[in-house]
Order: structure tokens, then sequence, then C-alpha cells
């Protein structure tokens, strides 16, 4: 069942986000304003290297309070394409330049109130090219061996969706390659 959209307006707005009510008609009739929050869409890298390690960073989240293992993310700029973000974030991020980049995967996290794309790529090896130039964003960083991350997600040591996403779907590759 489609739902019928009849207009949007912004009611706030910022470099990141833009919180919108749309008025929509379900299916049945019912018709009202739904909130929807526009994000800017995330490109995120799942690098590996040649002894089955993955790059990833230790790193805080001031919004919940907690520290977890993130694959190095970033917001796509107007100009770039999502492919071109996860390859300059891990260099930002990391200090690793990553080798060719591929798609691994494309998800919408929640996509019944936010239009947030999140494309995730896959590099095979990467070449250290000194410290990363973004010192807020990471504690440490480290290659994590392959064969840890399921522990790391049963132990709550990985909670961010778009890491969730990455790895799970290395790990699938992983256990059908």
């Amino acid at each position: 069942m489609r739902w019928k959209t009849y207009g949007e307006r912004r009611i706030y707005s910022n470099h990141w986000l833009n919180l919108c009510l749309i008025d929509v008609e379900l299916p049945d009739g019912q018709r009202f304003e739904h909130h929807v929050v526009r994000l800017r869409h995330l490109a995120v890298a799942v690098v590996v290297n040649s002894r089955r390690e993955v790059l990833m960073m230790w790193r805080h989240r001031f919004i919940t309070d907690a520290w977890a293992w993130e694959l190095p993310m970033g917001l796509v700029e107007a100009d770039e394409e999502p492919v071109e973000t996860a390859a300059r974030e891990v260099e930002e991020e990391t200090g690793w330049r990553p080798g060719p980049m591929k798609p691994l995967l494309y998800a919408e996290p929640a996509n019944g109130i936010t239009d947030s794309q999140h494309h995730i790529f896959r590099a095979e090896d990467a070449t250290h090219i000194g410290p990363p130039t973004e010192l807020n964003e990471s504690d440490r960083i480290e290659w994590v061996p392959i064969d840890r991350i399921r522990g790391m997600i049963d132990r709550g040591e990985v909670v961010s969706g778009a890491t969730l996403n990455g790895l799970l779907y290395l790990l699938v590759d992983e256990a059908v390659h």
C-alpha cells in the first residue's frame, strides 16, 4: 500500500539535518502531518588488509555517552560521490590510504522516519600515509582480526548501525568464501 503525500514544510534546518512535516494520507483515508528527519548521506569504509584484519577506531559518542569500535565513516559532501567520501574519511580519520573501494552494501537504517542513506564500501589493503588529520575522531586506531569481530559484537563493543551493517556483511562474505 502506498501512502500519498500532499506537500512538505521544513520546520528546522542546519548543516547536518532538516526536520520536516509531510502532509500524508494513509491508504485507509486518514490524513495527518508526519515528522521526517532528512539527513545528509553517510559513506562507510570496511578496509581489510592481507592479514585478514579490519581497520577500526575506538571512539566515544557523547550522545549515548558510550565507547565502541567503529569503521571510518563520514557525511557525503555536496561535491562528492559516496565512494570518494569513504576514501577521504579513511585517510582523515586513520592516516591510512585505502586501496580501490568497491560497493559492499547500501542501507536505509530508519526509513520510517528518516531518508538517511548509508553507502558502505570495501577496500582491500591500505597504505599508511601518516597520522590522522582529523584529531577529534578516536582514541585508538587498530587493525582488528576478522575472527575477533563476532565476539566484539556479542560483547556490545560494536553498536553503530553503519559499522554493524558493514561488519556483518563482511562476516557473511567471509563465511561464503
